[in-house]
């Protein structure tokens, strides 16, 4: 499978992050998939993809001129695609990709998983969303989103559509079944909200 990995690229972040992205590498190329990446050689970015050749996976990096401008290309990709934007970096990563894993991230991350998720509800995929969140990161947006289903604003296809996991095994395992995820019980969707 060609997998899609979305992370962060920032500096500043505690070292248990970029670990996960190297275990993350590390796993994909094992198992001998094709990383699709942003094409950072920086942070989580870099992690991954690092981890991932040194595991014997291919790497597929898809960075905007810009951002090669700024010297952060991960030169060492097996396939480096330089883009004129990031609306066409995303659009290369989608169709180069079989399956989405979203790491811990920040704003980047957040807007490439909320992309590829609505498209998922939409119908306009059905590759499987997976994220990996081991330290809860993303527990108030899951809560957000309970929120958002009880006022109306969202349908039950929006829980269908993506699996959250906590470990990289539990990851891969909803990846590689590309199975759909469990939607959660009115229980769980209750006591998620705020």
């Amino acid at each position: 499978m060609n997998i899609c990995v979305f992370c962060a690229s920032s500096l500043r972040i505690d070292r248990k992050y970029l670990d996960l992205a190297a275990r993350v590498g590390t796993e994909l190329g094992r198992r001998g998939h094709t990383l699709v990446s942003g094409g950072g050689s920086i942070s989580c970015m870099g992690a991954v993809t690092s981890a991932a050749r040194a595991a014997g996976g291919r790497t597929i990096g898809v960075i905007p001129q810009v951002l090669v401008d700024m010297e952060v290309a991960d030169e060492e990709s097996h396939e480096l695609i330089v883009t004129g934007d990031m609306r066409e970096r995303k659009g290369v990563m989608d169709a180069r990709s079989d399956a989405f894993l979203v790491l811990p991230g920040g704003i980047g991350t957040l807007e490439e998983l909320f992309e590829i998720w609505t498209a998922r509800v939409l119908g306009m995929h059905d590759k499987p969303l997976v994220v990996l969140d081991p330290w809860s990161l993303y527990e108030p947006l899951r809560r957000l989103m309970s929120h958002l289903y009880d006022e109306g604003f969202t349908r039950p296809e929006v829980f269908d559509a993506i699996s959250w996991t906590t470990t990289v095994e539990e990851a891969f395992a909803r990846l590689e079944a590309r199975s759909q995820p469990v939607r959660p019980s009115v229980a769980e969707l209750g006591e998620a909200t705020p």
